[in-house]
C-alpha cells in the first residue's frame, strides 16, 4: 500500500463526503446532497436536496462526533432505502408487482405513506443499532468473561476482548463482501473515493482522471469504524474487569465518548499528513481494502454526476429525474409522484400527481462517506 497515493501532496481536502448505495452514489456537500443511481436501461436518475442547517452546539468538538454518527446512520438508511425504491420501480415489467398486506394497508390508512416511511426508517435504524451493539459490543465482553479463571489481569482481559471485537468485525465485513449485491455497493464505494480524490487534486472530473487514484481515502467512514474499535480497546482496558452487568453498562455509557474521540481522530487524519497520522490510519485503510473495490468507468460516471450535483450555485433549484453525465436535468421524474400514479392506475390508491421539472428544495441532511 503506497501511502503517498492516499495522503496526496498538493491535494486540497474538501468537506464533501459520500456514501455508496444500491447501483449508485450519494454525495453530500456543505449546501446540498445529491443521490445518483444507474437505472437498468443505463440512464442516470438523480435527486438533490438542500441540507438542513445544523445548530451551533452540534459543532462542538467530541459532541459533533456523536451527532455525525447518528445523522450518518439515519440519513444513510434513508438513502439506501430510496435507492432500493428506485431499483424496485424501474425493474423489468415481467417482475411480479408488490402487493401490500392487510397490516401495511391498515397502517398506511392510519398514519399515511410518509408516516409508514418514517416508521420504517426508525425501525431500520433501531434494528441496526441493536445488532451492532449486541454483536460487536456486548457479545465479546460476555464471551471473554469465560477466560477470567485462566487469565490474570483486568487489562489483559480487556485487550483480548478488544482484539476479539476487531476480529469479529473484520470477519463480518469479509463475509458480506462475498455477496454479489454488496460487492457492487463496494465498487460504487471505490468510485466515490476515486472521484473525491480527483476533485481534491483539482483535476477535471472524468472517469479517466479518477481511475488513476486509489480506492482508499483517509476520511472514509470505514476508517471511522476502525478508529471506534481501536479507541474502545484502549479506553475499556482502563476500566478494570467488574461483573458482566457492570461491564455492559460501562461500555454502553462510554459509546458516545468513543464515537466523539474517533470522529476527532478521523478529522485530524483527513487534514494532516505526518508520520503519526499515517500510523494511526493504517488499520482503517486496510479495512477499506475490504469495503472498496475497483469500479468501472460507468460507476465512476455515477459518482461524478452525484458530485457535480452538489457543485452548483447555492440558489440553484433542487432537481429529481433523468440527468446527463454532468448532472444536468434532462427529464423530470419525481419517484414519489410516479409511484402514486402507478398505484392509482392499479387501483391501490386514490391520489397522486406528477411534480414539475424543478421543485422546491426538500430539507434533508447528508452524511459522511
Amino acid at each position: 500500500m503506497d501511502m503517498s497515493r492516499i495522503f496526496l501532496k498538493g491535494a486540497c481536502p474538501t468537506p464533501i463526503g459520500g456514501q455508496a448505495v444500491l447501483e449508485g452514489v450519494m454525495m453530500r456537500g456543505m449546501e446540498r446532497t445529491a443521490i445518483a443511481v444507474r437505472l437498468p436501461d443505463g440512464r442516470i436518475h438523480m435527486k438533490t436536496n438542500k441540507n438542513t442547517a445544523s445548530a451551533r452546539w452540534t459543532r462542538i468538538p467530541l459532541l459533533r462526533g456523536v451527532v455525525s454518527f447518528v445523522i450518518s446512520l439515519v440519513e444513510g438508511t434513508k438513502t439506501l432505502t430510496w435507492s432500493a425504491d428506485v431499483a424496485e420501480y424501474f425493474m423489468e415489467d415481467d417482475e411480479e408487482e408488490y402487493e401490500p398486506g392487510r397490516f401495511e394497508t391498515w397502517l398506511t390508512g392510519r398514519i399515511g405513506e410518509n408516516g409508514v416511511w418514517q416508521l420504517m426508517i426508525f425501525l431500520s435504524v433501531l434494528i441496526a443499532l441493536v445488532f451492532a451493539i449486541g454483536v460487536f459490543v456486548l457479545l465479546p465482553t460476555a464471551a471473554i468473561g469465560w477466560l477470567k479463571p485462566f487469565v490474570s489481569g483486568a487489562v489483559t482481559l480487556n485487550l483480548i476482548e478488544g482484539v476479539l471485537r476487531i476480529i469479529m468485525f473484520i470477519v463480518y465485513i469479509a463475509a458480506i463482501s462475498r455477496m454479489k449485491d454488496i460487492r457492487r455497493v463496494f465498487e460504487y464505494h471505490g468510485a466515490e473515493h476515486k472521484t473525491i480524490h480527483c476533485f481534491e487534486n483539482n483535476l477535471e472530473l472524468t472517469p479517466a482522471n479518477a481511475q488513476q487514484f486509489y480506492t482508499l481515502h483517509p476520511r472514509c467512514g470505514t476508517s471511522f469504524l476502525m478508529f471506534v474499535m481501536v479507541v474502545s480497546l484502549v479506553l475499556f482496558s482502563l476500566l478494570g474487569w467488574p461483573d458482566l452487568l457492570m461491564r455492559i453498562v460501562s461500555r454502553l455509557l462510554l459509546l458516545p465518548v468513543v464515537a466523539g474521540v474517533s470522529y476527532e481522530l478521523l478529522k485530524w487524519a483527513g487534514r494532516s499528513d505526518n508520520w503519526l497520522v499515517r500510523v494511526l490510519s493504517i488499520p482503517g485503510l486496510y479495512l477499506q481494502k475490504l469495503t472498496t473495490r475497483e469500479p468501472d468507468d460507468s460507476q465512476l460516471e455515477i459518482a461524478i454526476a452525484a458530485l457535480k450535483g452538489v457543485l452548483v450555485e447555492p440558489d440553484a433549484p433542487c432537481i429529481e429525474g433523468i440527468v446527463d453525465r454532468d448532472g444536468q436535468l434532462l427529464e423530470p421524474m419525481n419517484l414519489a409522484a410516479l409511484k402514486k400514479e402507478r398505484e392509482e392506475i392499479s387501483g391501490t390508491d386514490g391520489s397522486g400527481e406528477r411534480n414539475n421539472a424543478e421543485r422546491t428544495c426538500d430539507d434533508g441532511e447528508g452524511t459522511d462517506q
